[in-house]
């Protein structure tokens, strides 16, 4: 096997395989080299990083599984189904979830061979520059590169005094593999992780108790927004207390105990049968030997990059978790995307104000651009309009209501500066917003544009005639 090639990619993440893909796409002589991180039956590296392995589609999974059966067990009598009283087999679920990472992780392998990039099994580490590029550890072996893009993503963010076991005290990798729904589960951190953890669980019959640090709920998210996620996970049954501070936590045969200050200093204490860390992450770079080789890092611990993802040095890129910016794996993708057009002299590009966030929660919960309070703080005039999915014909034969579609912008352009949506299939219904975002739209741009009916697309396009004070089914 070549030990020379023209790209190595470290990592083989969203952002990792991606970049590799489009590459070898433009005829670069590819490798990626990935560490066995996550369990394989073949003791072979997988493909797919934390996103795909222990993150984004494992939990889409159990989300689904966990909102088919709160479904049948309480909605179904409404619509005239009645199929007694439904119960979790938590094995064949997770089974289940499992069998989905192992495709798309298989497949992602499959288009590397497609694609004809290398695999190299092993974690790189840099050796030292070459007059041609990079030499890198890779296992037991090295090779050279002429660039190389480091893609190394990010690691659960544990606590101090509380060790994660992930059978009793879990983060986001243990959260999706309980053998059992438990009686009682604590969550540590009200994040996007943490409410869809909770969802899964709490469908599933566990009693959810969320323990939250900041002082205000979902602080990233629009103010309306959080204010109405707040009121409807309330009502749910999920129990979430702002404003903590946690104390001793203790483990024992039946479960874990976990001390805490209230947002009022008063001490308090809740026994559970697990509890989950999730308090957000933190970039990887162990094992890169940065430092020997003068890779600039920021306080943060984050590879330092310009706007296209150059590092300090020459001919080495860094792309997702491990640099700025939010810790999305489609941010990540684009990232990768740009960077290998950018390596073949192309104009790559990636416009960090339109990438979408999404909270796969019940309603789902997600926004592009700016919200309310930042164009407030940034002194910026604007106007909104905001419809709620309870006048919306389709979002009533479905029996989910809840929520609203809110549109902002600017009050003397009509520009889109930010979309927030909390209801059914927001996930998909953000992307209109970010297309006309990105083509620089108004918000009588989408207000003129014909949506079929009866769909829940409708409500994005009654919040864009709501912004010129002109809906007309609200």
């Amino acid at each position: 096997m070549s030990k020379q090639f023209d790209v190595l990619v470290i990592g083989g993440g969203p952002g990792g395989y991606v970049a590799a893909i489009r590459a070898a796409q433009l005829g670069f002589k590819v490798a990626c080299c990935e560490s066995n991180a996550y369990a394989d039956p073949k003791g072979e590296p997988r493909l797919g990083g934390t996103c795909l392995n222990v993150g984004c589609i494992p939990s889409k999974a159990l989300l689904h599984t966990s909102h088919l059966f709160e479904e049948a067990g309480h909605h179904f009598s409404t619509q005239g189904i009645s199929v007694g009283t439904p119960a979790i087999d938590v094995p064949t679920m997770i089974g289940r979830k499992n069998a989905i990472v192992n495709q798309l992780t298989s497949g992602i392998k499959g288009l590397f061979k497609k694609n004809k990039i290398v695999l190299l099994n092993g974690h790189g580490s840099f050796v030292a520059q070459t007059g041609d590029g990079w030499q890198i550890k890779v296992g037991d072996d090295t090779v050279e590169a002429a660039q190389v893009i480091i893609a190394t993503g990010s690691a659960a963010r544990h606590l101090p005094g509380i060790p994660v076991d992930n059978k009793i005290i879990c983060d986001n990798a243990g959260a999706l593999d309980l053998d059992a729904v438990p009686e009682k589960l604590v969550i540590i951190g009200a994040g996007v992780i943490g409410l869809e953890m909770g969802s899964v669980w709490r469908r599933l019959g566990s009693e959810i108790t969320i323990l939250e640090a900041l002082p205000e709920f979902l602080s990233v998210a629009d103010v309306d927004v959080a204010r109405e996620a707040a009121k409807v996970f309330a009502k749910q049954g999920m129990n979430i207390h702002l404003g903590v501070q946690i104390g001793e936590v203790k483990t024992s045969k039946k479960g874990v105990s976990i001390a805490y200050t209230d947002k009022d200093g008063q001490p308090q204490k809740l026994d559970a049968d697990r509890l989950i860390v999730s308090v957000g992450r933190i970039p990887y770079t162990t094992g890169l030997n940065a430092e020997a080789v003068g890779l600039k890092l920021d306080e943060r611990g984050r590879i330092d990059v310009d706007g296209q993802c150059r590092t300090n040095l020459p001919g080495v890129w860094a792309v997702g978790d491990v640099v700025s910016g939010p810790m999305l794996a489609h941010k990540a993708m684009e990232e990768g995307v740009m960077v290998a057009e950018l390596m073949a002299g192309q104009a790559g590009h990636c416009n960090f104000d339109t990438v979408p966030w999404v909270i796969y929660t019940s309603p789902e919960i997600a926004w592009v651009g700016k919200t309310e309070q930042q164009l407030k703080a940034d002194g910026v005039a604007f106007k909104v309009g905001k419809i709620p999915f309870a006048a919306n014909g389709r979002a009533l034969g479905m029996g989910d209501t809840s929520g609203f579609v809110k549109m902002l912008a600017d009050a003397k352009t009509d520009r889109i500066l930010g979309a927030h949506i909390i209801g059914a299939n927001a996930s998909e219904l953000i992307s209109e917003c970010v297309v006309a975002m990105e083509f620089g739209a108004a918000s009588e741009d989408l207000a003129r544009i014909c949506h079929a009916h009866p769909t829940l697309s409708e409500v994005v396009h009654e919040a864009a005639l709501a912004c010129d004070k002109r809906p007309l089914h609200f």
